[in-house]
């Protein structure tokens, strides 16, 4: 029989195998259990390999009931003959049983069981020790007998013979897996006998006391004790505390720095940012190691080791619950500057880790100064630390933070906020995120200014390195605001376009559509007026506004559905398509595509921007972005041609081929040739025109020729020639868009990724 001082659980084995068969698995599994040898006590081996055997579990045909309703079969001595493989010892020599769970060593003696392990066990040259063997306990009849409920060992004993007991009085305690469990008196009456003392150790259903039942007037208190449920005891109160000195309200010193740079808790931002009573924070009592300071101190100063992390819903008021889930991470940069410490890089990990387990999207705040260099050596008040050995424990490279948050790339949207310094590892995960949201103040940089003056490359200041005026032109930054109020109201909005559609909307009078294009041709207008009127009122978020000029990325909702819309603006090079611009197209297209929302393109181009100075920015590539990414969206999409649609930048902008979108429509103002007309006449033309010797005479024919072409390439001649869908009035343009979404199909569901990765660039 099995002591109660070991776990009944003996072992634990998990079957593995490399190939994909499931049959390899259980095999291997089923050997495994052949090699197991225990003695002295019955153990589930022969059902396990029962089980594995059984043709339905090889068959994936096993269910959660699958035992319970093959209990017998399983159970059946004829399907309990298995392979050993080991020689089994001989009937008859196991030890004999006695009445004593185990032996009896001395408790006083924490090192008394491995003794006997080593030297007084079965296998030990030495002859086995005495074993006291508890009597068996008579119990008279009509006496009342107490039994232990479970195997373990009594640690007290609270009554004596001769003593009167009530029912549901305690009797004594008893020791089972580390657990103390209450035994209490069954009935009233006198207790006749005390069988067992404290330390001895028994088995379940052992009587220990015995009682005669009768009325008696005295005896020990029942344990039916009211209860305050307002009393906290300490061990209670000791979590309170520490809870509430992670909050802002208790570190008033810490609060007050942010003040003085005019910004906010991350605290603050975490409650602004999450609908009211929904944060649940995962690690709030993380702890700074290796400060050198009196726990008190450390509680007081480095709080959840400067990052704060939690599940909360965000957007409620419009989605439901599952859809209002996110993970939110937070740097704390009035701990340590917000660095990536030894307990908050495993927090990060710990909530990444859980945001791809379960789908749920993240919202980070990245504030902060990269990897933590220590903590800043001895502080004061502090003892120093040991010095870091050379040689073993030191692994700067094994950090598991960085390739979790990449994988979340494409599997859930990830919505990077920043305010003030963000540099190295904070500026690193802020960079993986889909779209980066930063206030003014912000500077953002792969290096601070001791990774840079340490690489001999200069001594500059926080502020000049990655400031706003180079982050947003540059394309770094999608969405610039003014403040960290601003960032996180702009964080809620840009996450409900990829939490689903809303009910309430409302849109401008469309008939506007029809004023904003002017008829001369060559005359500019306000291609973001288009959109907003186009759009459901107030729902555009434009991103990169200030990078790529020439190609407008925006989000917007149509009938309360989030699309998103690639446009030319006609303003910069006449919307040419140029290599910032074909990036800034292509990676948006990447993040539609990859979270199912469907795209609008709004066309007009004359083309691929053309010149030896373009061609020195790799145009050839980065044009071929817009091909390669269009051509194989998933998602549903639709162009509409506003003007120019010509030559490969019109057809970059339709996945290479009108035919690509659901449908491709244009407005009467629309126009379209296989290339720059006045090109295509001069080289279909060049004979001709050399012909004529007048340059007068050959202007005109020139200008016939152009002026040919372009009434051949009209909106409405392209309708007749079938080269787009249709001609559409302006104001028409919301309906075609709604009627083309409605006659999709929804996305089918699907466990993983659709992309590999959306674009960080």
């Amino acid at each position: 029989r099995t002591s109660p001082a070991f776990d009944s659980l003996l072992a634990k084995v998990i079957g593995y195998s490399p190939s994909p068969s499931l049959s390899d698995a259980l095999r291997r599994t089923s050997r495994a259990l052949a090699d197991f040898r225990i003695e002295g006590v019955a153990t589930n081996v022969d059902l396990l390999q029962t089980i594995l055997a059984h043709p339905d579990l090889a068959a994936g045909r096993a269910y959660t009931r699958f035992v319970d309703d093959h209990v017998a079969a399983l159970v059946d001595p004829i399907n309990a003959t298995h392979p050993r493989r080991f020689f089994e010892r001989a009937a008859g020599s196991a030890p004999a049983a006695t009445g004593q769970a185990g032996v009896i060593v001395d408790q006083s003696d924490p090192l008394a069981v491995l003794v006997h392990g080593k030297e007084g066990g079965p296998t030990a040259a030495a002859p086995e020790p005495e074993i006291d063997i508890l009597p068996s306990v008579d119990v008279p009849e009509g006496v009342h007998a107490v039994l232990a409920p479970l195997q373990g060992t009594i640690v007290t004993i609270d009554v004596a013979e001769g003593d009167a007991v009530r029912e549901g009085q305690l009797l004594l305690v008893m020791n089972a897996m580390k657990m103390e469990h209450e035994v209490h008196a069954e009935a009233s009456g006198v207790v006749r006998e005390v069988t067992v003392s404290a330390g001895d150790t028994i088995y379940e259903g052992h009587p220990v006391i015995l009682i005669d039942e009768g009325d008696v007037e005295h005896g020990g208190e029942a344990a039916d004790e009211a209860v305050d449920l307002d009393f906290v005891r300490p061990d209670l109160a000791e979590v309170h505390g520490r809870h509430a000195a992670t909050l802002d309200e208790n570190r008033p010193d810490a609060v007050a720095r942010r003040r003085r740079t005019k910004q906010r808790t991350a605290r603050e931002n975490v409650d602004d940012l999450c609908d009211p009573g929904t944060f649940v924070e995962h690690g709030s009592l993380a702890l700074t190691p290796g400060t050198g300071l009196p726990l008190e101190e450390v509680v007081r100063r480095f709080p959840t080791d400067g990052m704060i992390t939690g599940v909360g819903s965000v957007n409620g008021q419009h989605f439901d619950d599952e859809d209002a889930r996110c993970v939110v991470l937070a740097y704390d940069y009035t701990v340590l500057a917000g660095t990536q410490g030894a307990v908050n890089h495993p927090k990060t990990d710990r909530m990444l880790e859980l945001a791809g387990r379960w789908r749920r999207p993240v919202v980070f705040f990245t504030e902060g100064g990269g990897g933590r260099a220590g903590t800043g050596g001895r502080r004061e008040g502090g003892e120093a630390a040991a010095e870091a050995p050379v040689i073993g424990g030191y692994r700067p490279l094994d950090t598991p933070t960085f390739a979790t948050m990449a994988k979340l790339s494409g599997l859930v949207p990830l919505v990077g906020v920043t305010s003030g310094r963000c540099f190295a590892g904070n500026a690193v995960l802020l960079g993986c995120c889909d779209v980066i949201i930063a206030t003014a103040n912000s500077n953002i940089g792969l290096g601070g200014p001791a990774m840079v003056e340490g690489g001999g490359l200069g001594v500059f200041t926080p502020e000049e390195i990655g400031p706003m005026d180079v982050q947003i032109p540059n394309g770094v930054v999608d969405i610039a605001v003014e403040d960290e109020e601003e960032a996180v109201e702009a964080a809620k909005r840009y996450l409900s376009y990829f939490q689903g559609p809303i009910d309430e909307w409302e849109c401008a009078d469309q008939r506007i559509l029809r004023t904003l294009v002017p008829e001369n041709r060559l005359r500019a207008y306000d291609l973001r007026a288009i959109i907003e009127t186009m759009a459901d009122s107030g729902s555009v978020l434009e991103l990169r506004p200030h990078f790529g000029i020439g190609m407008v990325t925006s989000l917007i909702r149509i009938e309360g559905r989030p699309i998103g819309v690639v446009a030319n603006n006609a303003v910069h090079l006449g919307g040419a398509v140029d290599s910032d611009g074909a990036d800034k197209g292509a990676r948006f297209m990447q993040l539609c595509d990859a979270f199912d929302i469907p795209i609008l393109f709004l066309v007009d181009t004359p083309g691929m921007m053309v010149g030896p100075e373009v061609e020195k920015t790799a145009l050839a590539r980065h044009s071929a972005r817009l091909f390669v990414t269009g051509a194989n969206l998933t998602v549903p999409h639709v162009a509409i041609f506003i003007r120019k649609g010509y030559g490969l930048g019109a057809q970059a902008m339709v996945g290479g081929n009108t035919k690509e979108p659901f449908f491709a429509a244009a407005w009467p103002t629309g126009e379209f040739g296989g290339m720059g007309l006045e090109g295509q006449v001069k080289l279909g033309y060049r004979n001709e025109l050399a012909a004529i010797e007048d340059p007068e005479e050959r202007m005109d024919r020139y200008q016939e020729l152009v002026d040919r072409a372009y009434e051949r390439g009209k909106a409405l001649n392209q309708g007749v020639a079938f080269g787009v869908d249709d001609v559409i009035d302006p104001m028409d343009s919301r309906a075609w868009i709604s009627a083309a979404l409605r006659s999709v199909p929804p996305p089918p569901p699907r466990e993983g990724k659709k992309r590999p990765n959306v674009d960080t660039w």
